[in-house]
C-alpha cells in the first residue's frame, strides 16, 4: 500500500491507492456484462483464464463462473467481492473457445453468460442450494402458525431442509413467504451450500494381495482354503481369468460370470487374500475398429481429389452430392488422413436420429477413436466427453454431435464436417444464444485455421449463393454409389382420386397398389407425414367448437393411443371428452391426420405386416432412436411411418418405396422459405428409396400436382428452383440479399404487450424507416399463457450490420428502462431463418 500525503497537509483528504489483483468472470446469467472479483497474490499466480471459480452473487447466491481476464484494475462503481473457491487445477475452457463465445454473443446479440450456459455441460456449473437449519436459541413455539409449526417440527428430526422438501411438507408451491416469516421470527437460519453435480464412474476391481504372489504360495493358499470350498473355487476362477486376459479383474462381472456369491468374495477380502481398488472409467465405450473403409468408386475418388485440391485454395468446400451418392465414405477417407496426424475432426449432424445410424457406420472404421455428444446423453456422460476432448485423448479424436458440439474444448481441430448443411435443425431458436451451428462452425474454423466441408444433396439458398460468389468451393457428385439410380417420382392428384372415390382412408389407390407390390417382393416401405398424433383437430359437428389449449392459442391434438388431447406447444393434456364441452352433444369428430392415424390404418390394411412409427412420441427414450432404426434395418419392420426425422440422411438398402402422404401442408406454410424447404424435404425423403440395385419409387400425394416446386422435385431441378427463389427473394427483399433480425415480445397482459409493441415499432421506424415489419401476432399468438408480438427489421445490403445492431441495442435499453415495460420479455433473433 502506498500512502499519498497531500501538499496542504489536510489530513482529512488523505487517500490510499489500493494495489490488488482482480479477475473478470463470466457468470451464467443473461446480463450484458462481466463481473469483477478480488483475489490475493497467491491466487493470481495460480488462476488461469478458462478456470472455474465459485463466486458470490447478489445477497446470498453462489455461481460457477469462468475466468475471462486477470488484471489489477479495481472496479470503479462497486467494491469487488472475494471469490469463494477455485474449482480447477487446470482450465476447462480454452482461450479459443472464449474467443468463439465472444463472437457468438456479439453476432447473435446475447450475453456471454447465456453462451456459457449453452456451451458447458450443466454438471460442470456448480450452483448453491439454500439450506434451512434450526435456530437453537428459539424456544417460543406459541407464536408460530400451523404451517410454520410443521416446518419447525420437521427440523427437530432433520438437520437441514431445502426448499423442495418444505414444498412437499406443506403441499403447496408458494413457500417463500412462510420461510421469510420464519426468518423474521428468528426460528430458522438460512445458508447457501455449494454442491457438485458431476460424479465420476468408479468401478471396483479385485486382485490377489502381494504376499500371496510369491512362488509356492499358491499351494499354501489352496490348502488353507480346503475347508472353504466356495472360497477356494473363487480363487481358482480368479487365476483362470488372469491367465486368459492378463487384465484387471472387475468385481461385479467376476461374481456374475462365475455364479459366485458376493459374500464369498467379501470373505476373501476380509481374510486379506484379495484386495479391492477402484478405477475411474468412462460411461460410454466404443468397440474396436472391425473393418477397412470401403474402396471408393471412380466418381467418389474424383470428388475426394477435388475436395483436397479445393482446400489448398479455400477454407470452405461444399460437397453437392445427390442422395445415395456415398458422401459418408468420402468423409471417412478424409477423417482417416487427419486422425493419422493426431488431429481432431468434428462431424456435425442435424438430428440425434441420424447420429444413431452414422455412429454404427463410423465405429467399424474408427472404433474407440469416436466420441459422441448430444442432448440425449446424461450430464455425467457429456462431462466425460468434454474432459476427453480437452485432454486430446485418442478416444476423442473424431467427435460426432448435434449443434451444441461446436462448443466443445478442441485444441487440435483440423476439419469440421457439416452434414446436411441445409437442415433447419442447426438453428437454435430458444433459449438464447439463438445461433446457427453451421455459421458458427465456419467462424470457429476461421479462428483456429481449420477447414470446413459441408455436404448436402439440396444446398440452402445462402450456401449456393456463396458458391456462386466464389466464397466456397463446389464439388459435385451426381452419380449414386454402385449401380443404384435416382428413384422414379410419381405425383398423385388427390382431388381426382377423392372425386372418383379411389381412396382407402388417406391412401390413394395407386399408393396402396405399390405398397402391396413392395411387400410381396419382401421389400420395405417408408411413409412420410410431417404431423404427429392421431388428428390435429377435434371438432363438434353440431356447434363447430374445437377444444383449445387453456395456455396457448392452438387446438389440442388428439392422440388415440392414450385417448387424450395434447398441446404440442406447452405439453398440456386432458382426457378425450365423450361429448362436446360446449353443446353437450356426442358429435365430436376428428379433422386431418397424423402419423398415429396412418399407423392404425395400416394395421387394418396389412394385419399380417409389422408397422413401425418414428416421431417425437415414440423416440423419447435415450435409446429409442437406435431401437427403431435397428429394427427397420434388420427388416423386422415392414412399413415405417414417420415425420421429418426420416428425411435426414438415413440409409436403408431394402427400401423400394417412399410415400409422401400430403405435400401441400409444407408448400402452404406461411414462411418465405416454405418453397425452398419443401423442395429440400421432398428430395431428401425421396432419396431414402432405391439405395440398392433395384430402382426405387416415390409417390407424392397432393391436391396441386402442377405446383412448380413439385414439378422441380420430380425432375430433380435444383438449379431451376434456386433461380426462381432468388428472383422472389430479390423482389420481396429477403435473404440472402437482405439480412433479418427478429424481435419477439412476450407478456401475460395482452393490452400492455400491444401498447409496448406499438411504441417499439414506432421507435424502430425512427431509425430504420420502412425496413421495419410489424408488430404482428404470429400464427400461434399465445404460448404458455404469454401473448406474443413479432417485429422484423430488414437490413439492406449497403447498410452496416454493426451500426444496425448498435441502434437496436439503444432502442432495447430505452424500452427496458420504461417502468411499465420492464416485465415484458424482449428476445432478439439474428438471422431468424
Amino acid at each position: 500500500m502506498t500512502e499519498i500525503m497531500p501538499e496542504n497537509n489536510d489530513f482529512e483528504n488523505i487517500s490510499f491507492l489500493k494495489e490488488g489483483f482482480y479477475i473478470d468472470v463470466i457468470i451464467p446469467i443473461a446480463l450484458q456484462r462481466l463481473f469483477t472479483y478480488q483475489i490475493n497474490e497467491a491466487e493470481a499466480n495460480f488462476i488461469q483464464v478458462g478456470m472455474r471459480v465459485a463466486v458470490p452473487f447478489g445477497k446470498n447466491k453462489i455461481y460457477t463462473g469462468i475466468v475471462y481476464k486477470i488484471h489489477q484494475n479495481a472496479p470503479e462503481v462497486y467494491e469487488a467481492k472475494e471469490i469463494h473457491h477455485i474449482l480447477d487445477e487446470n482450465p476447462i475452457v480454452t482461450k479459443s473457445q472464449i474467443k468463439h463465445w465472444q463472437w457468438i454473443a456479439n453476432y447473435y446479440m446475447c450475453s456471454l453468460g447465456e453462451v456459457l450456459r449453452a456451451a458447458i455441460p450443466s454438471a460442470l456449473l456448480l450452483q448453491s442450494e439454500t439450506k434451512i437449519i434450526k435456530n437453537s436459541s428459539f424456544t417460543n413455539e406459541k407464536i408460530l402458525t400451523d404451517q410454520e409449526f410443521l416446518i419447525f417440527e420437521a427440523l427437530q428430526y432433520h438437520a437441514t431442509l431445502n426448499v423442495e422438501k418444505i414444498t412437499a411438507i406443506l403441499s403447496r408451491k408458494t413457500v417463500l413467504p412462510i420461510i421469510k416469516s420464519l426468518l423474521d421470527k428468528e426460528v430458522i437460519l438460512v445458508q447457501e451450500v455449494l454442491y457438485e453435480k458431476y460424479t465420476p464412474k468408479l468401478v471396483k476391481y479385485i486382485r490377489l494381495k502381494k504376499n500371496w504372489e510369491a512362488e509356492g504360495k499358491l499351494q499354501e493358499l489352496l490348502e488353507n482354503l480346503s475347508r472353504a470350498p466356495k472360497q477356494r473355487e473363487a480363487v481358482l476362477h480368479y487365476f483362470q481369468v488372469i491367465g486368459k486376459s492378463h487384465k484387471p479383474v472387475p468385481l461385479t462381472p467376476f461374481v456374475k460370470d462365475h455364479k459366485l456369491a458376493y459374500n464369498t468374495v467379501k470373505a476373501l477380502l476380509d481374510k486379506e487374500i484379495f484386495e479391492s481398488y477402484v478405477i475411474q472409467e468412462d460411461r460410454i465405450k466404443m468397440g474396436k475398429a472391425s473393418q477397412q473403409i470401403p474402396v471408393l468408386s471412380t466418381y467418389q475418388n474424383k470428388a475426394l481429389s477435388e475436395v483436397k485440391i479445393a482446400f489448398t485454395k479455400k477454407d470452405i468446400a461444399v460437397l453437392h452430392g445427390i442422395t445415395g451418392s456415398g458422401k459418408t465414405e468420402i468423409y471417412a477417407h478424409l477423417i482417416k488422413e487427419i486422425l493419422s496426424q493426431g488431429k481432431q475432426v468434428l462431424y456435425l449432424v442435424p438430428e440425434i436420429a441420424l447420429t444413431t445410424q452414422l455412429i454404427s457406420r463410423l465405429q467399424v472404421y474408427f472404433g474407440d477413436q469416436i466420441s459422441v455428444f448430444h442432448s440425449r446423453y446424461t450430464m455425467n456422460e457429456r462431462v466425460e466427453v468434454w474432459q476427453n476432448i480437452l485432454q486430446n485423448k485418442s478416444k476423442a479424436r473424431l467427435i460426432v454431435g448435434a449443434r451444441s458440439a461446436i462448443f466443445l474444448p478442441f485444441n487440435k481441430l483440423e476439419l469440421i464436417i457439416v452434414d446436411e448443411e441445409h437442415e433447419t435443425s442447426y438453428k437454435q431458436f430458444d433459449p438464447a444464444p439463438r445461433y446457427h451451428a453451421r455459421d458458427a462452425a465456419i467462424v470457429l474454423a476461421k479462428q483456429i485455421k481449420a477447414k470446413v466441408l459441408m455436404g448436402t444433396a439440396t444446398p440452402s439458398i445462402e450456401t449456393y449463393q456463396n458458391i456462386r460468389d466464389e466464397k466456397y468451393a463446389l464439388i459435385k457428385l451426381d452419380k449414386r454409389f454402385g449401380s443404384s439410380v435416382l428413384p422414379e417420382i410419381e405425383l398423385v392428384n388427390l382431388s381426382e382420386t377423392y372425386r372418383k372415390k379411389r381412396m382407402a382412408g388417406h391412401f390413394s389407390e395407386r399408393l396402396l397398389t405399390l405398397i402391396r407390390e413392395s411387400l410381396q417382393n419382401k421389400e420395405q416401405v417408408i411413409l412420410f407425414q410431417n404431423r404427429r398424433g392421431f388428428a390435429p383437430i377435434v371438432e363438434c359437428n353440431s356447434c363447430g367448437i374445437s377444444p383449445q389449449c387453456p395456455n396457448c392459442d392452438v387446438s389440442l391434438t388428439y392422440h388415440k393411443f392414450k385417448n387424450d388431447l395434447r398441446c404440442h406447444y406447452c405439453g398440456f393434456s386432458a382426457p378425450m371428452p365423450k361429448q362436446c364441452p360446449a353443446c353437450q352433444n356426442p358429435t365430436l369428430d376428428t379433422k386431418g391426420f397424423g402419423t398415429e392415424q396412418l399407423e392404425l390404418e395400416l394395421v387394418e390394411l396389412f394385419p399380417d405386416k409389422k408397422i413401425g412409427r418414428m416421431d417425437f412420441d415414440t423416440t423419447r427414450g435415450k435409446y429409442a432412436f437406435h431401437r427403431i432404426i435397428s429394427s427397420f434395418q434388420a427388416q423386422e419392420i415392414d412399413i415405417l411411418v414417420g415425420t421429418q426425422m426420416l428425411s435426414k440422411g438415413l440409409d436403408f438398402t431394402n427400401v423400394s418405396l417412399v410415400g409422401v402422404m400430403n405435400a401441400d401442408t409444407m408448400l402452404n406454410f406461411p414462411d418465405f422459405r416454405a418453397h425452398e424447404r419443401s423442395f429440400q424435404m421432398l428430395v431428401q425423403v425421396s432419396g431414402r428409396a432405391g439405395r440398392a440395385e433395384k430402382r426405387g419409387k416415390v409417390v407424392i400425394q397432393t391436391f396441386n400436382p402442377y405446383h412448380q416446386i413439385l414439378q422441380q422435385v420430380t425432375l430433380n431441378e435444383y438449379d431451376t428452383m434456386f433461380k426462381e427463389q432468388m428472383l422472389e427473394r430479390w423482389n420481396f427483399k429477403y435473404p440472402p440479399y437482405y439480412r433479418l433480425i427478429k424481435i419477439t415480445l412476450k407478456h401475460k397482459d395482452y393490452n400492455k404487450l400491444n401498447t409496448a409493441a406499438d411504441w417499439l415499432g414506432q421507435s424502430l421506424r425512427n431509425y430504420f424507416k420502412d425496413w421495419v415489419l410489424g408488430p404482428s401476432s404470429p400464427a400461434v399468438g399465445r404460448v404458455r399463457n404469454l401473448y406474443i408480438k413479432d417485429l422484423i427489421i430488414k437490413i439492406p445490403p449497403e447498410q452496416s450490420i454493426k451500426l444496425t445492431k448498435e441502434k437496436l441495442l439503444q432502442v432495447k435499453n430505452h424500452f427496458q428502462s420504461i417502468g411499465t415495460y420492464r416485465s415484458i420479455r424482449f428476445n432478439l433473433d439474428v438471422d431468424n431463418y
